[in-house]
């Protein structure tokens, strides 16, 4: 607790004083037209019972469609390597408002409660979501073709993107211009753990993956990028994800 307190007291003191003051906290915490215009994201992770993992996808396959009929899927990921028996799924709502509509038609909606539901939760040891938007500076990008996808988490100090978040874009754009990946988006939490953000990666093949990570570890614009963001850093975990047939994302 006090190593983390001292070195909040050393950002805080270091951060410019036009950066904290009054006048700019609001345009520094902003994350740009889509919080403005209420287009939001929500990440669910779904934790699976050993053993039913093929059951599930199976399930899911069968019917998605019940779901999609709805509101927008994005993409959806079995999770390869970073926790077994695991799926992520990214769903984009305009405004709470249509979010709570959603779930209420869903609740009332029969085929899906009895077809998917019903069968669906006994296999499942967890759910986790989280609400995100997306940082100003990244917008939805399509993969240049079919790859597999990292999903990276950091979680960052308190004080928001007013403290970190220009060390943060420069770290990823660094990391984004040595050219072996596409980014697809950078989204930082809303309801869940604050002070997270994730970046969501697409790449060919994890071979070319682990190829281009060592090439931007030479590279001196990754490095100095990175330490400085690394300042800002309590954690960070990351994920493999290959895409489902049914992802929109692939």
């Amino acid at each position: 607790m006090y190593s983390l307190r001292g070195a909040l007291s050393r950002i805080y003191a270091a951060a410019p004083r036009s950066l904290l003051s009054s006048s700019n906290l609001g345009q520094q915490i902003s994350t740009g037209q889509q919080e403005q215009n209420g287009t939001f994201y929500e990440f669910r992770t779904y934790i699976i019972q050993p053993g039913n993992v093929a059951d599930f996808k199976k399930l899911t396959s069968d019917n998605i469609h019940l779901r999609t009929a709805h509101s927008q899927l994005i993409g959806y990921w079995s999770v390869e390597i970073g926790c077994l028996n695991e799926v992520f799924h990214l769903w984009k709502y305009d405004s709470y408002t249509q979010r709570s509509a959603v779930r209420e038609a869903l609740e009332n909606d029969k085929e899906w409660q009895q077809n998917y539901i019903s069968k669906m939760l006994p296999l499942l040891r967890d759910q986790t979501s989280e609400i995100v938007y997306m940082v100003p500076w990244t917008g939805l990008t399509e993969p240049p073709k079919k790859g597999v996808y990292e999903l990276v988490s950091y979680q960052m100090v308190p004080g928001g993107p007013v403290v970190w978040g220009k060390a943060f874009q420069k770290a990823v754009s660094a990391h984004n211009h040595v050219g072996y990946c596409t980014l697809i988006g950078v989204f930082h939490t809303e309801f869940g753990h604050l002070n997270k953000v994730h970046s969501l990666w697409w790449h060919e093949d994890a071979d070319k993956r682990a190829a281009g990570r060592r090439r931007a570890h030479e590279d001196v614009r990754v490095v100095a990028a990175v330490r400085d963001s690394a300042s800002y850093l309590v954690s960070q975990t990351n994920k493999l994800l290959r895409p489902m047939p049914y992802s929109p994302l692939k």
